[in-house]
């Protein structure tokens, strides 16, 4: 175990828990519990949404594919950049007008039917228990790298990690949990991508002609087809990329953690520049890897690649800046774990229990109790899940989750807020159609089987491609259309109702 490492990971620790002490404060009411009381300012809630969206699937799983794959690598920077663009132009103003704590507040603000707030919780503890797997993979692969343990036991140490944060200090921890590792993320990525850039004396064409002769890719590592060889699939990968950010649970929840619409505004500003710019320094990341830590290394340490980032690091900083990085992508991990079970057991706490269960007769101090046992069990779960998901790439599973949220959750989002003649069929028929459509085409995609035993399970897997975006999303937004054309029309005053509170954040 490296001295420096043990020395990064409990300064990271101890700092977060320090947070979490002083968040545990004031957190005294469902509301502070749920969305800090609202009271984020703008910069600090682009700084938290940034630090909730770079997650171990952008600074580990970006950075190993790029370093194994080249360009292919890089479709998921683009993917996960653009998609800001959504988040800004179409979802941010009208959620935080219309929403309290869950995307179901959202929609049954239109829709006051307990089987759209009940459909909308299971989705979004679906697509949590994707994104934690995810998270927690590459936890334990980076806790085993970095303190020299078995993974099993990294895993379990970053889920009781993560429950302490939410259990005592909800959203408001969660937040400056977030802003502390998304600076220390930016500090440690700067630093990277200027070590590597010197290396190739700060000459950036000089760095892509290079590129051509150090990995085994050749020519071939510039230009896409390395790793995605069917176009189709990487359409479809990108389409979950693209729409999926829209549809994410722990970044619609953000929204509600600012006192109005202009302030969400604000902070989806800030937070694409701060994304912006890391998504860039990836391809420095990706690039440097490949060149200074070599294919055969980065495989060594993870087969997915994960530990490519971190790898760079000791090779252009020796331990020091490498124990920084890996205590950096550890405080990642964490931040965004926690943000995921604190949506996931608002889902269960705020729509099922609260409205579902006790049909809106409960107190704040029930429904608080029920999101403190919610956060265990979405914890203990996830954990269980990612024992048995070790050899996966991390981004990839991350992909995933973005499809099942652009399938189910993106169109009753848009359809709630913009067509006048949707209806609670719809809604039910949008969310269930993306939801079971993306979870069976996963079921039957190569990700689980595969003749040579790679994958899950060993077999010939029925459908092609590794990610169904590109035939679950037009089915959920098919399903909603059908839905309300076949059924009774919607009440188009409650729409009109519902559309002047979008725009304005009249209550």
């Amino acid at each position: 175990m490296s001295v420096l490492g043990l020395f990064f990971f409990v300064a990271i620790v101890g700092l977060t828990l320090f947070v979490t002490y002083l968040a545990s404060k004031r957190t005294n009411s469902a509301s502070e519990f749920y969305t800090a009381g609202g009271g984020l300012t703008g910069w600090q809630n682009g700084i938290a949404i940034a630090g909730d969206y770079l997650s171990a699937a952008s600074f580990l799983g970006i950075a190993g594919a790029i370093a194994l794959n080249g360009f292919d690598g890089f479709f998921y920077s683009i993917g996960y950049l653009v998609a800001y663009l959504v988040v800004l132009y179409i979802v941010a103003e009208p959620l935080r007008n219309l929403g309290k704590y869950t995307l179901a507040d959202m929609i049954t603000a239109r829709f006051n039917q307990q089987k759209i707030r009940g459909t909308a919780a299971v989705s979004t503890l679906t697509i949590v228990l994707f994104y934690m797997i995810a998270q927690l993979v590459g936890a334990g692969a980076l806790i085993q790298l970095l303190l020299g343990i078995d993974y099993w036991i990294a895993v379990l140490l970053v889920g009781i990690m993560m429950t302490t944060y939410v259990l005592w200090g909800g959203m408001a921890a969660t937040s400056w949990v977030q802003i502390i590792k998304a600076v220390l993320l930016m500090i440690g990525t700067i630093v990277i991508s200027f070590l590597v850039l010197m290396k190739f004396d700060f000459n950036i064409l000089k760095m892509f002609s290079d590129m051509k002769s150090v990995t085994p890719a050749g020519d071939a590592y510039l230009n896409p087809g390395v790793k995605y060889t069917n176009g189709i699939d990487t359409m479809s990968m990108m389409i979950a990329l693209v729409f999926g950010t829209a549809g994410l649970p722990h970044i619609l929840m953000r929204f509600f953690t600012v006192k109005d619409a202009k302030t969400a505004r604000s902070s989806v500003v800030y937070a694409t520049w701060i994304v912006g710019v890391f998504y860039i320094l990836t391809i420095f990341l990706g690039f440097g890897a490949a060149a200074f830590v070599g294919s055969e290394d980065i495989v060594a340490a993870n087969a997915a690649g994960n530990m490519a980032a971190p790898l760079l690091a000791q090779a252009l900083g020796g331990d020091l800046l490498m124990s920084f990085v890996s205590a950096v992508a550890f405080a990642t991990i964490l931040a965004v774990v926690a943000g995921l079970v604190l949506s996931g057991a608002s889902a269960f706490a705020h729509d099922i229990y609260g409205q579902i269960i006790k049909k809106g007769n409960v107190t704040e101090k029930e429904q608080m109790k029920a999101a403190r046992f919610a956060s265990i069990g979405v914890s203990v779960i996830s954990i269980i899940l990612a024992l048995g998901a070790q050899s996966m790439n991390v981004a990839f599973l991350v992909s995933l989750a973005f499809c099942i949220a652009a399938s189910a959750n993106l169109p009753v989002i848009i359809y709630t807020i913009y067509w006048k003649r949707f209806n609670t069929t719809g809604a039910l028929a949008a969310m269930v159609t993306g939801l079971v459509t993306a979870l069976v085409l996963v079921a039957l995609s190569p990700n689980i089987w595969s003749p040579e035993g790679t994958a899950i399970l060993t077999g010939t897997a029925l459908f092609p491609l590794t990610n169904p975006a590109i035939i679950s999303v037009p089915a959920g937004f098919i399903a909603g259309y059908v839905g309300s054309i076949v059924s009774a029309k919607a009440d188009e005053r409650k729409y009109a109702e519902v559309t002047v509170k979008a725009n304005t954040g009249l209550k």
